[in-house]
């Protein structure tokens, strides 16, 4: 005990006094937040002289508890959806009309919002991914395979094809862009696509286009499919980057094709993305320009995105509505979704024979082998229990988790 004293290192029985100590310390620090918080939720006509005298003494948990009310209402606000009036969202989408005639070279950066119309879920709106889970809620969805392109979709494609838009910077892993014809190019997918495996082992990279969703056995870290590369025999793996990860892949990412869009942009136009992800990725922003050489940004999304105050323009309307109003003030006409001309079909690599068998989920089928195969409402009801793919809604808990050590 005294070469404990000697030296300055705390004996044990003052280690555990120390930390009994603590313990009770924060025990008597929430007992204090119950007491002033209870108090709070009352009217000051109905507090009692108890409870009076108890936020007296206790100013600055009063204090406290106060401003993370006001935190809780501030986030509350920015998850509530805003829709313009009718006449207002014509007004705004004139003004949206006009800049992309003026622009000399328009740049698109979508995410999940511009999705919804294929019944996959968007990951912060009120039914969104990131939302439920939050909620302890369970997510669910159809076969993400099923999902077609959205007016959206044709919507940017007609504006490349019309060469009023130069690049598209896409969050989303679904292919729905590649799939409505947008040529690949032009594309930049920021965070993989379901339907393309790599062998990471050839130079170049060897790409395999599939007419399935390739990440059944895929998560967060595991990106291998369990399939095998044609040219050299190593073990393929989906190009999706996760929550937490950085890809690196050339294809389908397209970081190159991204950071000079951006560089060249003079109008960028964000659909349905919260941006809470994009603004964090520089060279999608110019910040290396002085302000007033950046370019000019417009938005749509029903939701506050942190870009917001630096927008030309932010229209709150649904990502469908809108660009069809666009294209109405730029007399284009947008032709729909034809499945018989889906890039995808020309552009899949079959299986092997023996990797028949190496998936379950659902292939996409041409419309002349589709005919006679739907299966029955039973078969769907089944389906549409749970989100299908290895990608979808991963990276949550690992959010999560980063935010509770940051807070300890």
């Amino acid at each position: 005990m005294e070469e404990e004293a000697d030296t300055g290192v705390p004996s044990r029985v003052e280690r555990k006094a120390l930390q009994k100590a603590k313990i009770l310390q924060r025990e008597t620090e929430r007992k204090i937040f119950r007491l002033v918080g209870k108090a709070l939720k009352k009217p000051e006509s109905e507090r009692s002289e108890e409870e009076a005298a108890v936020l007296l003494l206790h100013r600055g948990t009063v204090e406290e508890l106060c401003k993370r009310q006001v935190r809780r209402n501030g986030l509350k606000r920015k998850q509530e959806e805003v829709f313009d009036e009718a006449d207002e969202l014509r007004s705004k989408v004139r003004q949206l009309a006009a800049a992309v005639k003026q622009a000399k070279h328009l740049v698109v950066y979508t995410g999940a919002g511009i999705s919804t119309a294929a019944s996959i879920p968007d990951y912060r709106g009120p039914n969104g991914v990131w939302t439920l889970l939050q909620k302890g809620l369970s997510i669910s969805s159809s076969d993400l395979s099923k999902a077609e392109p959205t007016l959206t979709h044709m919507c940017v494609r007609m504006l490349h094809k019309e060469k009023l838009l130069q690049h598209v910077v896409s969050q989303n892993c679904d292919g729905l862009h590649l799939r409505s014809g947008l040529p690949r190019h032009a594309l930049s997918e920021l965070h993989g696509n379901m339907f393309i495996e790599v062998c990471t082992s050839c130079s170049p990279v060897k790409e395999y286009v599939r007419l399935f969703d390739v990440t059944e056995r895929t998560s967060l870290h595991r990106h291998m499919t369990g399939r095998r590369c044609s040219h050299c025999g190593s073990e393929l793996r989906d190009t999706i980057v996760h929550f937490g990860e950085r890809g690196t892949l050339e294809q389908p990412l397209n970081w190159k094709g991204a950071a000079e869009a951006a560089e060249t942009a003079d109008v960028i136009l964000c659909l349905g993305t919260s941006l809470k992800v994009l603004k964090k990725y520089a060279c999608l922003w110019c910040m290396n320009k002085p302000a007033s050489k950046r370019p000019k940004l417009y938005i749509v999304n029903l939701q506050w995105t942190p870009k917001d105050d630096l927008a030309a323009l932010k229209i709150n309307g649904k990502c469908d509505d809108v660009m069809r109003l666009l294209m109405e003030e730029l007399n284009i006409q947008v032709p729909g979704y034809d499945r018989a001309k889906d890039p995808v079909f020309s552009l899949a690599v079959p299986l092997r024979q023996e990797e028949v068998d190496s998936h379950t989920r659902e292939v996409i089928a041409r419309l002349d082998v589709q005919e006679g195969c739907v299966p029955d409402s039973g078969e769907q009801a089944e389906e549409a229990t749970a989100v299908q793919g290895g990608w979808f809604g991963r990276g949550y808990g690992k959010g999560r988790r980063k935010k509770k050590k940051k807070a300890a």
